[in-house]
Order: structure tokens, then sequence, then C-alpha cells
């Protein structure tokens, strides 16, 4: 069965980074894009990022263009999110999807950026 696991999130100062990984399993991963997103509480789940299944086509939500970039290793079944700049506002649970909001989802990690 398809399972998508998030790691790397944490506490970090604004103006601070992170990295989030996404292990991937149950599915041939070299053949679906993935996609980053988040929700903060009191808001909808909000696209992040996306990435096609070779890794050479990207694209950002506004929020986060210039920010953010998210790449993939295809031989390591992993995708990740590099966040830099980190804002209050990007504090939010962030998850790893495939297929959309209709899709599959990982369990999601906590970012919380504060001073």
């Amino acid at each position: 069965q398809v399972q998508l696991v998030e790691s790397g999130g944490g506490l970090v100062q604004p103006g601070g980074s992170l990295r989030l990984s996404c292990s991937a399993s149950g599915f041939t991963f070299s053949w679906y894009a993935m996609s980053w997103y988040r929700q903060a509480p009191g808001k909808e789940r909000e696209l992040v990022a996306d990435i096609e299944n070779t890794g050479r086509i990207t694209s950002y939500g506004d929020s986060v263009k210039g920010r953010f970039s998210i790449s993939r290793d295809n031989a390591k079944n992993t995708v990740y999110l590099q966040m830099n700049s980190l804002k209050s506002e990007d504090t939010a649970v962030y998850y790893c999807n495939r297929g959309g909001i209709n899709g599959y989802w990982g369990q999601g990690t906590q970012v919380t950026v504060s001073s």
C-alpha cells in the first residue's frame, strides 16, 4: 500500500532554514508527481510546491516563491522541501502528497517558526 512518511520538522527562528523529507513506499515513485501541502491552525490546506516525476519541472505557491525549493531523489524514493528565510506565517503542519486533494497523504510534520 502507498505510504508517505514525512520528517524534518521542528522549531526554528525567523530567518532560519529547515529541510523536510518524505520517504515513499508501496508504489513506483519515479512514475508520479509529488507535492507538499501545509495547513496552519484555522486555515485551509494550502499547496506549497509540486514536482513532476523526473524532477525537471517544479511549481510553487506565491507565498513561498523564492524561499522554498522542492526536489526529489528517485533512487531513494524521497522528495524534499528546502525552506529558507522562514517566517512566522510559515508555521503549519506540512504534508507530503501524491495525487492531489483526493490522493495519498503522509501523517504530516509540524514546522513552527518563532523566536
